[in-house]
């Protein structure tokens, strides 16, 4: 057994992003670091609920891709009635179509999503490309602040849903 990568930490996280694609891996990567949470949406009741959560942000496979870990609430006792998530994104760029790949598993709740994201008007935004009816978006992107949003859409895309809101503050 060699020493050189003790465990899957060693081999998974990268320390900056993979050089030649620097510029495109920013567009996710400008996120790296931890972040404190706001949640707004609905309860199971239909109740508006806000909550605190907890985000992370990281660069992994060589620095060709970026990961992320959502925890909202921090804790559950927090918002009794509302479907919280603890899940990861994994997000990569793809210069065969230009845009990100990005894949969400929440074990929590047993969802895997995947959608493709590209920058939009000085955000980004990401489409579920399986029909889900999906669509998730950062707004407001600063360097210690941004804007998370939640939409859904039952008429193929025509007309969209807001469901919950996220705003961001870097602790690191």
């Amino acid at each position: 057994m060699t020493t050189e990568h003790a465990d899957l930490a060693d081999v998974l996280h990268a320390a900056e992003p993979y050089r030649p694609q620097a510029d495109k891996l920013n567009l996710f990567g400008q996120f790296v670091g931890a972040w404190d949470l706001v949640w707004s949406g609905r309860n199971s009741a239909g109740k508006e609920v806000t909550v605190h959560g907890r985000l992370h942000f990281g660069w992994i496979l060589g620095g060709r891709a970026v990961q992320d870990v959502w925890q909202v609430p921090i804790d559950p006792a927090e918002a009794p009635g509302m479907r919280g998530f603890y899940g990861t994104t994994i997000r990569f760029y793809d210069p065969a179509i230009d845009a990100w790949r990005s894949t969400w598993l929440d074990p929590l709740n047993g969802n895997v999503l995947r959608f493709v994201g590209r920058p939009v008007e000085g955000g980004i935004v990401l489409e579920d490309i399986d029909g889900a009816g999906e669509r998730w978006s950062f707004h407001d992107i600063a360097p210690d602040t941004f804007r998370w949003i939640g939409e859904s859409s039952r008429d193929g895309g025509k007309t969209w849903v807001q469901y919950e809101e996220m705003h961001a503050r870097r602790r690191t």
